[in-house]
């Protein structure tokens, strides 16, 4: 893995991390268990594929009413997202499966999710996961000039607007990534030789990138255009419809996360070093919601334990409601925090507060 030059303290916080990783790895230990997927994330796989694929295969094969079609398209960005969240992500995190080729195997359904591998795990493994919220490293935080999401974020006169019109845009996460987001970052990341696990060569990046797409674009919609009556323009409609939901839900989810009032966002110093240690900095920059709700934990793929994904990437997200009760006590007991809300709704309304604040005019605020 290869990035910028900011460095985190490697002296703080050394008890509490000996003790964390302690307490945490002999959870695992004791209770004889890997920290891989197990058998509830093979039938969670198996329910997000079905909502994925059940309602793209009726449309291909019923004749039925329009608002039906509708309807199963929007399921499909359901299972989009679902897909995304429990399984295409545990994959590329190498915690689907103690077999690599089985956690590559199931990386990969991001190809049919709109994605990239290569570009997934730069933006997120090595840039999310490492520079989290530092602006300028974490390309989360970067929504281009539309979106003011940090204070170091140079601030415009219609950001005090963006509470209100944020909403429509996060919907267009997905769509990005099937038309331009990810060629755009192909060129970047191999140009700064950006890389998680081995830089690939640029000829092979590419390739894959453009075969991938034209498989994408083929079963997404020429098919239903060649196997189906729908003209070409309700294809176009339900590939928008399909993307926006995928879009809405997982824009919404990754927000809530780091996207809040309780969430610090440091910047470097002149030379590059942070002031806390890395593991210590995700708990300032990361926040939990919903914990207590078993739905939200089973559909978002525990993203909604971002403190536990993020200070143990290494880990199934079936794991994290159990590991969670050891996280909480252990930074109680060092005086560190824990950042969460009780209720995804909590968590929305703090979004989009922190979104109304960072649109007031600085000098003003």
């Amino acid at each position: 893995m290869k990035n910028t030059q900011v460095r985190f303290n490697t002296k703080d916080s050394r008890d509490f991390i000996r003790t964390l990783n302690k307490r945490v790895n002999h959870y695992f230990k004791d209770n004889d268990i890997k920290k891989t997927g197990n058998w509830k994330l093979h039938l969670k796989t198996a329910v997000m594929f079905s909502l994925l694929l059940a309602p793209y295969f009726l449309i291909l094969t019923l004749d039925i009413h329009d608002l039906w079609k509708l309807a199963l398209t929007i399921l499909i960005g359901v299972g989009m997202a679902g897909v995304g969240m429990n399984v295409m992500h545990d994959g590329n995190h190498g915690t689907y499966s103690t077999k690599t080729w089985i956690n590559k195997f199931m990386g990969s359904s991001i190809y049919i999710l709109a994605g990239n591998v290569y570009n997934w795990q730069v933006q997120h493994n090595v840039l999310h996961h490492t520079y989290t919220n530092i602006q300028g490293h974490d390309e989360d935080l970067d929504a281009g000039r539309i979106l003011r999401f940090s204070k170091h974020t140079k601030w415009r006169k219609f950001h005090k607007f963006q509470h209100y019109y944020s909403i429509f845009l996060y919907g267009l996460l997905t769509f990005n990534w099937a038309l331009t987001t990810d060629y755009i970052q192909t060129k970047r990341y191999l140009k700064q030789k950006l890389y998680y696990g081995k830089l690939p060569k640029p000829s092979k990046q590419w390739i894959i990138l453009a075969v991938t797409k034209l498989i994408y674009f083929s079963i997404w919609i020429v098919l239903p255009i060649a196997l189906t009556s729908l003209t070409w323009w309700e294809v176009a409609i339900g590939f928008f419809v399909m993307h926006y939901t995928a879009g809405l839900i997982l824009s919404v989810v990754f927000q809530l996360a780091h996207v809040v009032g309780e969430n610090e966002m440091p910047s470097p110093d002149k030379e590059g070093k942070m002031e806390k240690s890395w593991m210590v900095h995700q708990l300032f920059t990361t926040t939990n919601f919903s914990n207590n709700n078993r739905i939200v934990n089973w559909f978002t793929g525990g993203l909604n334990f971002q403190v536990e994904h993020h200070i143990f990437p290494n880990i199934s997200h079936i794991h994290y409601p159990k590991i969670a009760k050891i996280v909480k006590q252990t930074t109680k007991e060092f005086s560190l925090p824990y950042n969460e809300y009780k209720t995804t709704r909590k968590a929305i309304i703090a979004h989009f507060k922190y979104l109304k604040f960072m649109g007031k005019n600085p000098q003003m605020a």
